[in-house]
């Protein structure tokens, strides 16, 4: 008797929602949840709810705003790429392979 397994062809592609892609949905439920606590804190403190609704709602499409254009600026692994493009010192950084190409004497790597 054979088995029928169906196979998962998603399996290696990111996960994407309303066109967020992979951690920025991380980053937007984060955002969110600061901005709830936020909400509470201000309104328990005793501001108006004419204040700090208004606050809130602006912070909140900044963030939304902010985090799909950096999603569709940068996808999956860009922004982490970015920010580690940026960490790499002045002088380490090289805009071509030629120096390291000049080092093995010009030669390709098959002879």
């Amino acid at each position: 008797m054979a088995s029928v397994y169906r196979i998962n062809k998603g399996v290696s592609k990111p996960i994407v929602f309303k066109g967020l892609k992979a951690q920025y949905i991380a980053y937007l439920a984060v955002g969110l949840v600061f901005l709830l606590v936020l909400f509470a804190a201000l309104y328990i403190s005793g501001l108006s709810l004419f204040v700090v609704l208004p606050l809130i709602l602006s912070l909140g499409s900044g963030l939304f705003f902010t985090v799909f254009r950096l999603s569709h600026r940068f996808g999956e692994h860009g922004l982490g790429k970015y920010f580690a493009k940026r960490g790499i010192p002045r002088f380490i950084r090289f805009s071509s392979r030629r120096v390291f190409i000049a080092l093995k004497g010009g030669r390709d790597e098959r002879g």
